[in-house]
C-alpha cells in the first residue's frame, strides 16, 4: 500500500514565485534542514553532484550586481523585478552541479539527480509558510567564476526561497496519466 501521506505532499508541491514572498527572513538552521533534505536525492553510484550556494542578506546584493554586470542589456523593468525578487527572498540558492570526473554516469543522470534534489527541496516547504521557485536564467552558467566553480561544475539556476502568506492561486490541471501510460503485459 502506497502511503497517502507522502503522496499528498508530493502532489502538494507547488512554486511560489517571488512576486508572493513577504521578505521576512527563514532562520538560517531552517534552511540547513531543507537542504539536508535535498542531499538525499536519489543517485547513481551515490555521484551526489548537487552543490549549493547560499545568498542571504548582504550577499544576495553583491549576487544581484554580478547578475546585472553580466547582462548590462536588461532593461530597467528586468533589472527592477529581478531587483524585487532578490529583495523579497530571504535566500537564494545557487543550485549547481559538480560533474564526476571520472564520468562514471552520463551528465544527463547528474543533471537529473541535482534537479531530483531540488524538487526535495520544495516537497520540504510544504505544508510551512515557506515556499520556493526554480529559475533556470540563460545567464547562470555566466555565473561559475563569481560562484569560484571548477571546470567540472556549473551553476543550473536559483532557488528562490521565502516566506509567504498565499495559498495556491490556482489548482494546477495536470494531464491525467492514463493519457502519458502504455501498459505492457
Amino acid at each position: 500500500m502506497i502511503n497517502k501521506e507522502v503522496s499528498r505532499i508530493i502532489q502538494s508541491r507547488h512554486s511560489v514565485y517571488p512576486i508572493d514572498f513577504n521578505g521576512d527572513e527563514i532562520e538560517d538552521d531552517i534552511v540547513l534542514q531543507i537542504l539536508k533534505n535535498a542531499n538525499h536525492a536519489p543517485t547513481h553510484r551515490l555521484t551526489q553532484p548537487w552543490l549549493f550556494k547560499i545568498f542571504s542578506k548582504s550577499s544576495k546584493i553583491k549576487l544581484l550586481s554580478e547578475v546585472t554586470k553580466l547582462n548590462g542589456d536588461f532593461s530597467e523593468q528586468k533589472k527592477e523585478k529581478l531587483a524585487s525578487n532578490f529583495r523579497l527572498s530571504s535566500h537564494i540558492i545557487c543550485v549547481c552541479m559538480h560533474r564526476n570526473l571520472q564520468n562514471i554516469v552520463p551528465e544527463w543522470e547528474e543533471i537529473a539527480a541535482t534537479a531530483m534534489s531540488v524538487q526535495n527541496l520544495w516537497i520540504s516547504c510544504v505544508d510551512s509558510n515557506i515556499g520556493g521557485y526554480w529559475s533556470t536564467p540563460k545567464y547562470a552558467d555566466q555565473l561559475n567564476s563569481f560562484l569560484s566553480l571548477k571546470d567540472n561544475e556549473r551553476c543550473l539556476g536559483f532557488f528562490y526561497l521565502g516566506v509567504h502568506a498565499s495559498k495556491p492561486k490556482r489548482k494546477i490541471r495536470r494531464t491525467n496519466i492514463e493519457a502519458k501510460t502504455e501498459w505492457f503485459g
